[in-house]
Parts: structure tokens; C-alpha cells; sequence
């Protein structure tokens, strides 16, 4: 498929929006696959350690 124009590449034959809220999600849900398990891990480290630092003042 060949565009003229970079607005035509935008447009995609007029699935421009389908074609890139499906790219723009796709992204996010990456992001979030990434971004969430380091959240947790940092999390329950933080948790972890408190408990440890409860633990050892008893």
C-alpha cells in the first residue's frame, strides 16, 4: 500500500482511528505488563522490610 501523503498514511483509507487506538492500546497494555510487576516487587519489599524492622524491635 503506497500514501501520497503523510496525513493519507494518518487516515489509513479512512481506519486511521481503529487502526491507531488499537496500536495506542496495545502500547499501553505493554506499559502496564511492564510497569505493574516492578510496582509490586517494590511494594512488597518496602512491606518486607518493614515487617523485618517490626520483628527485630520485639
Amino acid at each position: 500500500m503506497s500514501f501520497d501523503s503523510f496525513s493519507e498514511f494518518l487516515a489509513m483509507g479512512n481506519h486511521g482511528v481503529y487502526v491507531w487506538s488499537s496500536y495506542g492500546i496495545s502500547f499501553v497494555i505493554l506499559l502496564l505488563n511492564v510497569a505493574l510487576p516492578i510496582l509490586a516487587r517494590q511494594r512488597y519489599l518496602k512491606n518486607e522490610a518493614r515487617r523485618l524492622r517490626r520483628e527485630a524491635q520485639q
